[in-house]
C-alpha cells in the first residue's frame, strides 16, 4: 500500500503492554533491518517502564519514539515511506509535550550524527564527542524543558 498523500500523522502515547507490536514492527524496520542493529538489542529493560509514541498515517503505523522516567528520549524511528512527512516531527513533539506534563526539567537523547540537525531544530544541544550505539555514530543531545 502506498502512502496517502493527504495523511497528517496523529500521534498516540501509551503504555508498552498496548503499542508494543506497532512499536516493535517499525523499530525492528528500521533499527534490525535497514542500519543492522543486532534483533537482540531492540527491545530492552525500560520498554515496559517508557511512555511510547506511536504515529498513524491514516490506518498505517508510520513512527514511533519512547519517554523514559528520567527523560531520555530514545527509539526513534520512521518508516521509509513516511520519511519527510512530518511524521518524526509529531513523535517527537509528543514526547517533548509530555516531557513538560511530567515536569522533568531537561530531555537527553542519543542522535545518530545524520540526525543532529533534526533535534537541533526543536532546541536540543550537541553534547560531547560522538561515540558508537550498536555500530552507528550517535552524539549526546540535550534539550532544558520550557514551560
Amino acid at each position: 500500500m502506498s502512502p496517502a498523500q493527504d495523511a497528517v500523522p496523529e500521534v498516540i502515547l501509551g503504555a508498552w503492554d498496548v503499542l508494543r507490536d506497532a512499536a516493535c514492527h517499525i523499530r525492528f524496520a528500521v533499527f534490525v533491518h535497514e542500519q543492522g542493529v543486532p534483533a537482540e538489542m531492540e527491545v530492552d529493560e525500560a520498554d515496559p517502564l517508557s511512555c511510547h509514541a506511536l504515529a498513524w498515517m491514516g490506518d498505517l503505523a508510520a513512527g514511533t519514539g519512547r519517554l523514559l522516567p528520567d527523560g531520555h528520549v530514545g527509539r526513534m524511528a520512521v518508516l521509509p515511506a513516511w520519511r519527510g512527512r512530518g511524521v518524526g516531527r509529531a513523535v517527537l513533539t509528543a514526547l517533548m509535550a509530555e516531557a513538560r506534563r511530567r515536569g522533568l526539567s531537561r530531555l537527553v537523547l542519543h542522535a545518530q550524527t545524520h540526525a543532529e540537525g533534526f533535534y537541533a531544530g526543536f532546541g536540543f544541544v550537541a553534547e560531547g564527542e560522538v561515540f558508537d550505539d550498536a555500530g552507528l555514530p550517535h552524539r549526546t543531545m540535550v534539550w532544558q524543558v520550557q514551560g
